[in-house]
């Protein structure tokens, strides 16, 4: 987006500040090198304090002077929090529970996405916004809404009743195929007609998977129809300005796949948490598959913690260094943009306790110091803008599966998408691999190894995709409890995982959860051992070779770890330990690292449209390593430290970053 370096900034909120306090703003931002402010996230009530009454002197005013003073805007349309005046004379807008209750006004995002009322009440503030602003020069960017389903994913009023029905009626046709997919035979569950179709609300017992599962479909399509509408008038009287909607990185409500095609850039908003010793890993998993949504396009990190956040049970401040360190690993996996929630710490509100970019203490502070001197620093890395990364390694990410697999009434309420990936990453970030996210009818043809920690809902053409990929010497590796139901939430009959029994060579006769605390141990080849918790499987082979075995308990001596040509199956699940077995996988793949570096240090690599590569070197420990470089990177130029040269070696303090441009 941005030609002359990366984005610096955060989210702007003058409305909540004397009109007096604005050009200090603008003065400090000059300073502290911000290039890009988010502007009027939260101002509908200011734009538009009534019906018919509308206030742009004041945007005109800041527009005005942040583009004088060189700060690009991106310009929100303020839709996330709808004003008293609008919910009070249509409270029907106000979302419903499942429980039937009507959540009130006074916080942020209290909406029907379905509601008739807010969609048009959103689109003319859009509208509005666009006829004024669409041409002037500050506005660089247009950001729709914010974090769409924070609060709010789903509203069980009459409204979204009608909706839900009518985006049935889309998908299914007919009552007689809508009856055929949620399997209504069972439990008298038959519909005669749409009218007598509702939400899964509150029901004296388990309601029907299947019903739940397109409600969760249906759920994140009514708000990417909301985004949509706000879009099509942006992109109808600002053309050529691109737009987004921040995204809250893994998150399970909303399928990011169908989203950020909708998308000209994508933005994610991060918050790790600084007291977890491994939160670096989860950052990674977050950039990683932002980078992946749009096939590897440079994205934005528009909102991060410049120390603490204020929402956690004990919110734990950045150490000295760590602010720089984790704004660099975004940089490091794609960002080209590097924003901050907030610019000026709130004095009112429930935000008051976060920080900023400028803290209550003002200029005198720590963060401010921070502030300012990372500014500096990020303009030095110019040079990295538009740079792309290639992965070797790709995971299949499936957002169906994932409301599927956490639907109740499985054999363990344990088994958690999150939980079961994260493992699976971890591993490949401790090995400095670089990998991409796919969607299920992604391209597999590209990656030396496609792995699937795993797929409980597994489409016929998906798995025939997987199969073929093996077939061709690809190396799938399938994690536990896949290939369980179809698209619809019914069992694929004749043991699992039936779609993939031809490509893994096995049957699982009976699935084996394990409860809380107990364990199973899991013996490899060579002699290894390793420990399964959550889950095992009685597995039976149809062809595949026992690479790793059961030790303990009622499954000793069964397959727990399978080969079959270049795919693997594991039925269990070894948590940390998964690397014990994807490992030499990835080496008979002849998967490389990036680089091969000490335990904590993190190797990424960009490369620029002009050639240039750029290895990005993080060191997430407290102590000072040194690193033994490639002979194509000794002497390379330090792009933060252009008076360090590592000649063979590079040392980096604890907490210390390089970027070295070849």
């Amino acid at each position: 987006m941005s030609a002359s370096g990366l984005w610096y900034g955060g989210d702007y909120n003058p409305e909540q500040w004397p009109e007096e306090v604005w050009a200090e703003d603008v003065k400090l931002m000059r300073e502290a090198g911000v290039t890009m402010v988010t502007l009027g996230v939260f101002a509908w009530a200011r734009l538009q304090p009534g019906p018919q009454e509308w206030d742009f002197g004041w945007l005109d005013v800041l527009l005005d002077q942040l583009h004088a003073h060189g700060v690009a805007v991106d310009l929100a349309t303020a839709t996330a929090s709808p004003p008293a005046w609008l919910v009070r004379a249509h409270p029907e807008l106000l979302p419903v529970t499942a429980d039937g209750v009507r959540l009130e006004f006074g916080s942020r995002q209290h909406y029907c996405p379905s509601s008739p009322v807010y969609r048009a009440a959103a689109v003319r503030l859009a509208r509005a916004l666009a006829e004024r602003y669409g041409r002037h020069p500050a506005v660089a960017l247009w950001h729709v809404h914010n974090e769409y389903g924070d609060h709010v994913t789903e509203c069980f009023c009459a409204e979204s009743a009608a909706h839900f029905r009518r985006w049935l009626g889309t998908r299914y046709g007919t009552v007689e195929q809508l009856n055929s997919a949620w399997g209504t035979g069972f439990w008298s569950q038959h519909y005669r007609d749409w009218t007598e179709i509702e939400p899964p609300r509150t029901a004296p017992g388990p309601v029907n998977p299947t019903q739940v599962l397109d409600w969760r479909r249906f759920c994140s399509d009514a708000l990417l129809e909301c985004y949509r509408a706000e879009k099509v008038v942006l992109d109808e009287l600002a053309p050529g300005t691109p737009v987004t909607t921040n995204f809250m990185s893994m998150f399970k409500a909303l399928d990011y796949w169908a989203w950020a095609a909708e998308e000209d850039v994508v933005a994610d908003d991060a918050y790790p948490d600084p007291a977890d010793p491994t939160a670096q890993v989860g950052a990674a998993l977050n950039y990683d598959l932002m980078r992946s949504l749009k096939g590897g396009a440079p994205w934005m990190l528009l909102e991060q913690a410049p120390s603490a956040v204020s929402w956690r049970a004990v919110n734990v401040p950045k150490r000295p260094g760590l602010q720089r360190l984790w704004s660099l690993q975004a940089v490091a996996r794609g960002a080209d943009a590097v924003l901050y929630f907030q610019w000026r710490a709130s004095r009112a509100g429930a935000e008051k306790h976060h920080s900023a970019l400028l803290p209550h203490r003002g200029t005198d502070s720590r963060g401010w110091r921070e502030t300012v001197r990372f500014g500096a620093e990020l303009r030095r890395l110019a040079p990295v803008v538009g740079g792309r990364s290639t992965a070797q390694v790709a995971i299949v990410l499936d957002w169906d599966s994932w409301w599927a697999l956490e639907l109740e009434d499985h054999p363990s309420a344990r088994m958690r998408w999150s939980e079961l990936l994260r493992p699976w990453y971890a591993a490949l970030h401790r090995r400095n691999i670089a990998v991409d996210f796919l969607p299920p009818d992604g391209e597999l043809g590209y990656y030396q190894a496609v792995l699937a920690p795993n797929l409980y809902l597994l489409r016929t053409a998906t798995a025939r995709r997987l199969t073929a990929y093996a077939a061709a010497g690809g190396h799938l590796v399938c994690g536990p409890f896949s290939g369980v139901v179809d698209e619809h939430d019914h069992i694929h009959l004749g043991g699992y995982p039936a779609p993939l029994r031809e490509a893994l060579g096995v049957v699982v006769d009976e699935w084996w959860p394990l409860p809380e605390g107990a364990e199973a141990e899991v013996v490899l080849e060579g002699g290894a051992r390793v420990t399964a918790t959550r889950w095992t499987e009685w597995l039976e082979t149809e062809g595949a070779e026992t690479v790793g075995r059961y030790g303990s308990g009622p499954l000793a001596g069964r397959p727990a770890v399978t080969r079959h040509g270049t795919a693997w199956y594991l039925s269990c699940d070894l948590g940390p330990q998964t690397g014990a077995v994807l490992d030499p996988i990835l080496d008979r793949a002849g998967v490389t690292p990036v680089l091969a570096a000490p335990e904590g240090v993190e190797a990424t690599l960009r490369r620029t449209p002009d050639g240039a590569e750029h290895l990005f070197l993080l060191n997430h420990t407290d102590e000072p390593v040194e690193l033994a470089l490639p002979e194509g990177w000794q002497r390379a130029a330090d792009l933060l430290d252009p008076a360090r040269t590592p000649d063979p070696a590079l040392r980096l303090d604890p907490l210390g970053v390089a970027v070295l441009r070849r």
